[in-house]
């Protein structure tokens, strides 16, 4: 997956913010179709990259669509890393969220950092969903919808709004006209009935499951419809199923509002190497004060206010990127360096042709997922709202998420992932998560009778496990090895401390310099599949 594709928007309904009759109940899909033919046993050829030596790749047709099971079929691009051990534990099924992640890497990256005793256990199996990245056919009708310099993101001005309504409007019609007769089967419960298919291709009676972000709700879903055939399910970073999807947009909004509080927050205490101020207000005073003078002039003709928030949005995912954007920060401030910004804008924002198409699945996934407001006067009125109380993303936010007020094909109920069958499910979640607020996993645990929830205290990273937390991976390894899994008294059945923030490099980064040091921040982590997308 390409670092700057375009990944899940996920969070909690907030009570009260959104009036009962503009959104739809969550109500139950229709879970019951024809049954479709298994497809022909998965052909594996190699597709070894340096980093994963052992990778094949294979593909899987399915139906387009499952109530016209013997109609037109599309392929899924699957990828495999085998098992070694003399006695396999079956298929792991990995996923690293979206909608719009490309898989196939994936495997390679849970097989190499398990412990070897457990990664060889198991055939680990990565996927593009439908209409992803190798899969065919692949969407992208988002071709130039993030070229530099964007409208601002907040519409002040009537002219900003009605540029910004220009956009997304003719994205959504351009998706519309490119892509009419696929739009409509580009959703959760189509993806969930290919992860079965998938199954089936793999001759396997049941599958253990491995999913991060948007993945857990694949998962749940996934549990609700099949139950039988899971094994094992791992839930990292929970969406809220419950707020799918428009609340769940919104309420993201404050949780990385947060966030970004805690980032200048920590540049603060680090004043010394960033000479930003000594306090989290002046530092944000500052952040906010280049955000306005970027709408005057763009840094390098480059990066606006959009693209400025672009930036700084994926610092909300992961925290290894703050001395990056510290330093790019410190470097515009103090030296009117416009260089640093348009570097580290391009090692965190830009959008390239994979992040285009991950924003093509996202867009078409979520609206077609759920009912969104058509009257855009909801819209304004919500964000304006959330913006008074968290200005850092709450429009930037909603004009990613706008093209579903104008998406050309009727939207679906989301799914009660309630379930008392499927056999053992185990959650990780961190308290401060932005991405996917902590009240979902709870959420989740509850809806979910056979889970058990491991939490992060205090952590707030998007992605918790294979990220370098000894007690979380811990509990991930011995659970796939055995099955066992922690038992407590409550909701929460075990915790883990945070990791530390990360100190800043003993000498600040030059401009020149910071954008290869940032694109490598999240590598060796799982923050290189799940912690950046273009605007999220």
């Amino acid at each position: 997956m390409g670092r700057r594709s375009a990944l899940a928007v996920v969070g909690i309904a907030l009570a009260g913010l959104i009036s009962p009759a503009l959104v739809s109940p969550a109500v139950a899909a229709p879970l019951t179709a024809p049954q479709a033919q298994a497809p022909a046993p998965i052909t594996w050829t190699a597709c070894a990259t340096e980093t994963y030596p052992t990778l094949q790749c294979g593909k899987v047709s399915v139906p387009l669509d499952y109530d016209n099971p013997s109609g037109r079929k599309i392929t899924l691009a699957v990828s495999r890393i085998p098992h070694t051990a003399a006695k396999s534990q079956g298929a792991l099924l990995v996923n690293p969220g979206g909608p719009g992640g490309s898989g196939l890497s994936l495997a390679g990256f849970v097989a190499k950092n398990l412990p070897k005793d457990v990664a060889a256990q198991y055939d680990v199996i990565g996927f593009d969903p439908r209409g992803v990245g190798k899969s065919e056919p692949a969407l992208n009708c988002a071709e130039g919808f993030f070229k530099p310099v964007r409208p601002d993101s907040v519409p002040k001005t009537k002219a900003d709004m009605e540029a910004n309504l220009k956009r997304v409007k003719s994205l959504a019609a351009k998706c519309g006209a490119k892509y009419g007769s696929l739009l409509k089967y580009i959703d959760t419960l189509s993806a969930v009935k290919d992860m079965d298919q998938i199954r089936l291709g793999l001759g396997a009676k049941t599958i253990n499951y491995f999913g991060y972000s948007y993945g857990t709700y694949l998962g749940a879903v996934y549990a609700k419809l099949f139950p039988k055939n899971v094994r094992r399910m791992v839930l990292d970073s929970v969406v809220d199923p419950t707020g799918v999807w428009y609340e769940d947009n919104l309420q993201q909004d404050y949780a990385f509002d947060a966030r970004h509080e805690a980032f200048a927050a920590w540049v603060a205490k680090h004043d010394a190497n960033y000479h930003l101020g000594t306090s989290e207000d002046v530092v944000l005073e500052k952040w906010y004060a280049t955000r306005a003078a970027l709408k005057a002039k763009p840094a390098g003709g480059v990066v606006g206010p959009s693209e400025f928030e672009d930036t700084y949005i994926p610092g909300g995912y992961y925290n290894g990127y703050w001395p990056f954007l510290a330093d790019a920060l410190a470097a515009y401030v103090n030296n009117k360096d416009e260089a640093a910004l348009v570097d580290v804008f391009e090692a965190f924002g830009a959008v390239d042709a994979s992040g285009e198409n991950g924003f093509s699945i996202y867009a078409a996934v979520q609206c077609r997922d759920a009912k969104w407001p058509k009257n855009w006067s909801t819209w304004v009125n919500d964000n304006w709202e959330v913006y008074k109380k968290a200005p850092f993303m709450a429009w930037n936010n909603a004009w990613y998420n706008a093209p579903c007020a104008f998406w050309p094909v009727k939207s679906l109920h989301p799914i009660d992932v309630s379930n008392s069958k499927v056999e053992s499910v185990l959650i990780f979640q961190a308290t401060d998560d932005a991405a996917t607020p902590y009240p979902g996993a709870e959420v989740v645990r509850r809806k979910i009778k056979n889970s058990r929830l491991v939490v992060e205290q205090d952590g707030g990273n998007h992605g918790i496990t294979l990220s370098g937390n000894a007690c979380l991976d811990k509990y991930l390894a011995d659970y796939l090895a055995t099955g066992a899994r922690p038992e407590g008294s409550g909701i929460v059945d075990a915790t883990c401390a945070a990791l530390p923030d990360p100190e800043p490099p003993a000498a600040t980064a030059q401009a020149g310099s910071t954008a290869k040091a940032a694109s490598r921040a999240g590598r060796g982590t799982l923050h290189e599949y799940v912690a950046t997308r273009p605007v999220e």
